[in-house]
């Protein structure tokens, strides 16, 4: 595939020596993604455990939503520093069809020892076996274990932030939406990182990369019916789906968006940016040139990735820090 012309030239060099897993999602099938998460899972399995000095990590099984059934929370904490600390309640990412928290082991232990925080990562069920709302029910239910057991897990229940990549980031800004409408729990801070927001495809981005590095249209398209099966596109679908939907933006904690020059959320992530400070939420919003969707994840690090991962710390350490 031919590189985009704006690529960043960095990032492109370091893809020459990067393997990206060929799932042609224009191809695939709901039957074949049992077997791409077994691999998923086999790989992650097979890798040395993602260990950080000072760094305590846990799995903790959760009551699910309305009686389903349990759900795991990893816990990463620090080992030594006394409580209560602030938190991010995270969710991985995956197009709502793949994922798991390990692939953010790295990730979120950086957090915990750059932010001086806890850090709880939800594994929500995945579509399309388990379409809408599943997903984000999983996820608030979550949000609900962790700031009702704050005193268990050394977290000050008034200093919680929800974030994710991708689709994660789309269910955490659905998470924060149900949050705000069911009255809690308070959540101080969105971290919204590529957020898969929109299942409309009809931005102009959204339709300009048919051919991408990591998440092409066809993907998003992928992803977007498997969680929402006829109704993607139609009118009525929920916000907390789809958070581009919502009509009202206002009494949402303050955020922090980000997304790359060459993906297919740049629009709709560009757009909730301008919604969000319009209703009178205190946003920052990033968008890097010459940047693919997940270009931090897949090459940790280029310049551009290690700029992207010090903005986040950044706005953490300030929004935290109430």
């Amino acid at each position: 595939m031919p590189l985009h012309p704006n690529i960043d030239p960095e990032l492109a060099a370091r893809l020459e020596h990067v393997f990206i897993p060929p799932v042609d999602f224009a191809r695939l099938s709901p039957a074949d993604l049992p077997g791409l998460r077994r691999q998923m899972a086999e790989a992650f399995a097979a890798m040395p455990p993602a260990t950080v000095p000072g760094v305590v990590t846990e799995d903790r099984w959760v009551a699910g939503p309305d009686g389903d059934p349990d759900i795991r929370v990893r816990v990463h904490r620090p080992a030594e520093r006394p409580g209560p600390l602030p938190c991010l309640y995270w969710m991985h990412g995956g197009g709502m069809i793949l994922g798991l928290p390990e692939m953010d082991d790295a990730c979120m232990a950086g957090y915990v020892t750059e932010v001086g925080c806890v850090v709880v990562s939800v594994e929500y069920r995945l579509a399309p076996e388990h379409p809408h709302p599943a997903p984000v029910e999983d996820c608030y239910a979550g949000l609900v274990w962790t700031v009702k057991n704050a005193e268990e897990l050394g977290v000050d229940p008034d200093r919680v932030a929800v974030g994710g990549a991708s689709a994660g980031g789309g269910l955490a800004a659905g998470t924060a939406l149900l949050a705000r409408d069911r009255g809690g729990p308070a959540v101080v801070y969105q971290l919204l990182v590529g957020p898969m927001l929109d299942d409309r495809g009809v931005t102009p981005s959204s339709r300009e990369f048919e051919e991408a590095v990591t998440w092409n249209r066809a993907a998003n398209g992928f992803g977007w019916t498997a969680l929402l099966g006829e109704a993607m596109g139609a009118e009525g679908v929920s916000p907390y789906a789809a958070p581009a939907r919502a009509t009202d933006l206002s009494g949402l904690p303050p955020a922090y968006i980000e997304v790359g020059e060459l993906e297919v959320f740049r629009d709709e992530c560009a757009d909730y940016a301008r919604r969000l400070v319009q209703a009178g939420v205190s946003t920052e919003f990033h968008l890097y040139p010459g940047a693919f969707h997940g270009f931090d994840a897949l090459i940790p690090d280029a310049q551009l990735s290690r700029r992207a991962v010090a903005g986040r710390v950044a706005a953490l350490r300030r929004a935290l820090a109430c």
